[in-house]
Order: C-alpha cells, then sequence, then structure tokens
C-alpha cells in the first residue's frame, strides 16, 4: 500500500486524475485502463464517490453522461474548462 494510506489502485487512479488537463474528458473505463486496471470502471466510480481533491467532474461514462446527482455542478466545472455539455452529456471525438 503506498504511503499516502491508498491501495495501488486508488493510487494509480488518483494519478491519472491529477495528470489530468482543463478541458480533458475521459470515461470511467479509460480511467481504469490506463491506471492499469482495465475493467475497473466501476470501481473507479466507486472511488470518485468517496474521494476529495481529484477533477471528478473530467469523468463521464462511456456514453457521455455526466454523473448522477450532480449534473449542475458537473456542467459548470466542464463549461469553465471550455467543454461543452448537450442534454446532460459531452461528445466525443
Amino acid at each position: 500500500m503506498p504511503a499516502d494510506g491508498l491501495t495501488d489502485f486508488e493510487a494509480a487512479v488518483a494519478k491519472v486524475l491529477d495528470e489530468s488537463e482543463p478541458g480533458d474528458v475521459m470515461t470511467y473505463g479509460e480511467i481504469a485502463a490506463e491506471a492499469g486496471f482495465p475493467g475497473a470502471s466501476r470501481a473507479v466510480g466507486t472511488y470518485l464517490k468517496r474521494s476529495t481533491g481529484h477533477p471528478w467532474w473530467r469523468v463521464v461514462n462511456a456514453a457521455g453522461r455526466l454523473a448522477p446527482g450532480n449534473e449542475v455542478r458537473q456542467t459548470k466545472a466542464l463549461a469553465a474548462e471550455g467543454v461543452e455539455v448537450r442534454n446532460g452529456r459531452v461528445r466525443f471525438g
């Protein structure tokens, strides 16, 4: 376990999130894969629900939908970074 009390998985996910830049939008699955844990998209979501200090607003589901219950906050944060949100989702590509 890393010195900061995070599991290896949590530390890897935190690193991916913390290395993202304003305007980046990633899916839970992309974060899991980049962190070295492909297929762990639900675990990324669980980690984000209970962690703080990471740019959670840059994470959407595979269809581009925003985090349920946080759509307004997430839309505002993404818009501040220049990301367009329409009808509760972002477009990739």
